[in-house]
């Protein structure tokens, strides 16, 4: 093999395996700043839909939608697996919702 297509090789190898880690510990990094990253109850966006991370502490007064039962966890707009404690929604893009949580978008999962 030619000196100089070794050296080449050599150095692509180096490159590839320094870019692949940086990518690797870029993504576990994003995805540990995401799962992070609740809504308050107090942020704007959640204040505006009459989020709550508790959903038995919403005013029925206030929101005559909510019923006794309906949580995150049923939305359909929730993005969280089954049984897990949070989970992501599109109506608060970066930020995750307590799996007990309700807002006035509850939308009933199809079952």
């Amino acid at each position: 093999m030619n000196l100089n297509l070794t050296t080449a090789l050599k150095t692509n190898r180096r490159v590839f395996m320094l870019q692949s880690a940086l990518t690797t510990a870029a993504v576990v990094a994003a995805a540990s700043a995401q799962a992070q990253a609740m809504v308050s109850d107090t942020d704007p966006q959640a204040t505006a839909l009459g989020y709550h991370s508790d959903g038995t502490k919403v005013e029925k007064a206030k929101f005559p939608k909510y019923a006794a039962g309906q949580n995150c966890a049923s939305c359909a707009l929730f993005q969280g697996a089954a049984g897990a404690a949070a989970g992501g929604c599109p109506l608060f893009a970066g930020k995750q919702v307590s799996s007990k949580g309700w807002c006035s978008a509850y939308a009933k999962k199809s079952s």
